[in-house]
C-alpha cells in the first residue's frame, strides 16, 4: 500500500512538472510561471517588506529572467547563513539575430545565432516554435509564442535529400551544415508584383497586423527558436519523460517545489532559498548570470531587513556560512556509448538524483571540488529521509567534461555540492529523464532545505 501511495505521489509530481516544462520554454516564461506559483503560496516581492521576521516568504527577481526566493529562518542570515538550491532555467537553443529577416532564393528566413552547446544536425527538419519578447521604442512589450497551440504554424530548417546528399555525407559532423545556414523558414509566398521574388513586404505587413510591431522593432527583441511540442511519456511503461529543456528546468522546478514545501511546513531553522538563474549555458556571464552580483545583492537586501545596524561585512560572513546544492543535470550512462563511461562512477536511470563531488574537465579544470565534510552531511540528510540517490561523475577522463554554477558560488566560501537529475540526450532538442529520478530529486532538495521530513517519503 505504501509503495502504491508513493507511486501516486510520483505521478502527481511528474504531471505537474510536465505541465511546467511545456509552458516554460524560455527563461522569461519560467520566471513568470515560478513567480505565479510562489505568490499563490503567499510569497511577496522583497521590496514590499520593511523588515523580515522568521517565516516570512520573499522573492526577488532581475530583468524577468533570474529569481531568488526564500523562507526566512528562525536564525538570522548573518549568524547562520542560508541554505540554497540553485539551478538555471536557460537551455540550448537558436536565438534570432538582431536583424533577423532576410531573403534567400525567393524565400524569407529567420537568421539565427546558436545559444549554448548544440549538435547542429539535431535541429534540422525539426518542428520548431518561436517564443520571446519584442520591446518597442515606447517601452511596450509584445510577447510572442507560436508553434505549440492547436492550429499554430510551426517553423523549420530544411536539409538536402539523401538522393543528392553524397558530398554532404563525406563531411565531418560539425562541417556538413555550417552554423550560418541554420536559417529558419518563415515565409515562402511569392510577391504579387514579381513571382520570382519573396514577399518580404507581405511578411512585414503580417507582423504589423498580428502583433503591432515593425521590422525595426525586432532589433530590440529577445526571440528564441525552440522545439515545438509538449513533453511526452516514453516507452510502454511510461517511465521516462521526453521534453525540451530538462537541462536544467528539471532541477530548478524541483527546487521550487521543495521551497513551497518549506513554506507550508512551519518556520525553518536556517533560511531556505532557491536560485533560478540565467545564462548558465553560455558561461553564467551578464547581469542575469551567476557571475553577476545578483546573489550577493539579494542576500544584502535580506540582511538590510533583518539587522538593526547592517554592514557589508555581515553579507560576507553570511555567505561563508551558507551551503548550497548546485541543482544541475548530469549524464546517464547510455549502453550505446560505453566507451565514455567512468568505470564504477556512472549513473543509471531510476536510481535517483546524482551527486557529483566535482565537475570540470580531465584534470578537474574549472571544477568546484566539494569538501568530504559537506558530502557526508548531505549523505546523512538524504539517507535519514529515505531519499534514493547515487554518486557519479560526468564521464571518463579525456572524453570531455562540463561545469555548473557551483564554482561561482563556492568562491564566496560556501560549501557546495552538485546534485541533479541524470539525462539521456543532454542538450538535444528532446532530452530524456526518468520520472522516478525527477521525483527523487525533489525529495532530495526538500529534505536538504528542511533537514528532514521530505513530504514524499
Amino acid at each position: 500500500m505504501k509503495k502504491k501511495l508513493k507511486f501516486i505521489e510520483q505521478e502527481k509530481y511528474t504531471s505537474e512538472y510536465m505541465n511546467y516544462l511545456g509552458y516554460a520554454k524560455t527563461e522569461r516564461r519560467s520566471y513568470s510561471k515560478s513567480i505565479e506559483l510562489l505568490e499563490k503560496k503567499g510569497f511577496k516581492e522583497i521590496s514590499t517588506f520593511k523588515s523580515l521576521k522568521p517565516g516570512d516568504k520573499v522573492w526577488r527577481g532581475y530583468e524577468d529572467r533570474t529569481l531568488m526566493a526564500a523562507v526566512i529562518g528562525s536564525k538570522s542570515v548573518t549568524n547562520a547563513g542560508i541554505k540554497v538550491v540553485g539551478g538555471h532555467t536557460d537551455a540550448p537553443r537558436l536565438d534570432l539575430k538582431p536583424i533577423p529577416l532576410f531573403s534567400k532564393g525567393g524565400y524569407i528566413y529567420l537568421d539565427t545565432h546558436i545559444y549554448g552547446g548544440i549538435k547542429k544536425y539535431q535541429w534540422l527538419v525539426m518542428p520548431l516554435a518561436l517564443y520571446g519578447t519584442v520591446v518597442k521604442k515606447n517601452g511596450k512589450k509584445v510577447d510572442i509564442a507560436i508553434g505549440d497551440e492547436p492550429g499554430d504554424p510551426i517553423f523549420m530548417i530544411s536539409d538536402i535529400l539523401p538522393h543528392l546528399g553524397k558530398d554532404q555525407a563525406l563531411k565531418k559532423r560539425d562541417e556538413f551544415f555550417p552554423a550560418e545556414d541554420l536559417d529558419v523558414i518563415c515565409w515562402t509566398t511569392p510577391s504579387k508584383d514579381d513571382k520570382d521574388k519573396s514577399d518580404k513586404k507581405g511578411l512585414v505587413e503580417y507582423l504589423k497586423k498580428t502583433y503591432s510591431i515593425t521590422e525595426e522593432d525586432l532589433m530590440s527583441a529577445e526571440l528564441e527558436i525552440v522545439p515545438a511540442g509538449m513533453p511526452r511519456e516514453v516507452g510502454f511503461d511510461r517511465s521516462l519523460i521526453a521534453g525540451y529543456g530538462h537541462d536544467d528546468r528539471v532541477c530548478s522546478f524541483a527546487g521550487l517545489m521543495a521551497l513551497l514545501d518549506v513554506a507550508t511546513n512551519g518556520v525553518p531553522e536556517i533560511t531556505a532559498s532557491i536560485l533560478m538563474c540565467d545564462k548558465e549555458e553560455v558561461g553564467s556571464m551578464g547581469s542575469t548570470g551567476m557571475q553577476s552580483s545578483f546573489f550577493e545583492n539579494t542576500v544584502a537586501e535580506i540582511i538590510e531587513r533583518q539587522e538593526k545596524n547592517p554592514r557589508d561585512i555581515m553579507v560576507r560572513r553570511a555567505l561563508e556560512k551558507s551551503t548550497m546544492l548546485s541543482a544541475d543535470v548530469t549524464a546517464i550512462s547510455d549502453p550505446h556509448f560505453p566507451d565514455v563511461d567512468s568505470t564504477g562512477n556512472s549513473s543509471k536511470f531510476h536510481k535517483g538524483p546524482c551527486a557529483s563531488k566535482y565537475t570540470g574537465g580531465t584534470s578537474k579544470g574549472g571544477a568546484s571540488d566539494c569538501s568530504p565534510e559537506f558530502v557526508a552531511e548531505i549523505r546523512r540528510i538524504l539517507d535519514e529521509n529515505g531519499v534514493t540517490w547515487q554518486m557519479a561523475e560526468l564521464g571518463k577522463m579525456e572524453k570531455g567534461g562540463g561545469g555548473t554554477i557551483s564554482q561561482f558560488m563556492a568562491r564566496f566560501g560556501m560549501k557546495v555540492l552538485d546534485m541533479g537529475t541524470g539525462l539521456w540526450n543532454m542538450h538535444a532538442p528532446w532530452e530524456l529523464a526518468s520520472k522516478f529520478d525527477c521525483w527523487q530529486t525533489y525529495c532530495a532538495y526538500s529534505a536538504y532545505l528542511r533537514d528532514g521530513g521530505a513530504s514524499c517519503n
